[in-house]
């Protein structure tokens, strides 16, 4: 998540379609996020490696309520052929984004909808996974806002000079 530069648009006043102050960039979004809370602003999509090295292999800037698993779909079909194991959060346990891992012959590893704990063969499989994303995803994003100074707003506003600086 980038938050945007200027105010927040709220979602009444959007609905409406008053525009409360001329700093808000009304090219982004709101979502809720679990690890950030709700966040005006927008969302970096990346796919990389999860190995000693974090190589990233796609990104693509979207206003922040644009799921991520609407985004893997495409990435899945161009990704490398060494690429075998797609991990994902939960919101990446989508039915396009498994038919996009079935046609490519790849497997998704990603945790499955339901009451916590899970107990089925998989657990313990996907727990160590979903170490390794979480390592290497948070890792390069907090790279990411460090280098370019990301963590509390992006300078840019709009979505074209948003995607340049990203």
């Amino acid at each position: 998540m980038l938050r945007a530069w200027g105010g927040v648009w709220h979602q009444k006043e959007r609905e409406r379609g008053i525009v409360p102050h001329t700093s808000i960039d009304t090219e982004a979004h709101w979502t809720q996020s679990g690890w950030h809370g709700g966040v005006y602003g927008w969302k970096l999509h990346i796919v990389c490696t999860v190995a000693s090295v974090w190589i990233p292999l796609a990104a693509k800037l979207t206003p922040a309520n644009v799921a991520d698993n609407e985004m893997a779909e495409d990435w899945i079909r161009f990704l490398p052929d060494e690429a075998r194991d797609v991990l994902g959060d939960l919101h990446d346990n989508a039915p396009n984004v498994r038919d996009a891992c079935e046609q490519t012959d790849r497997f998704l590893v990603t945790t499955p909808y339901g009451s916590d704990p899970h107990t089925d063969a998989g657990v313990f499989v996907r727990r160590i996974f979903h170490q390794l994303r979480s390592r290497a995803i948070e890792n390069f994003n907090e790279h990411f806002k460090g280098i370019f100074d990301a963590h509390d707003h992006v300078p840019t506003r709009g979505w074209r000079k948003t995607q340049r600086l990203a």
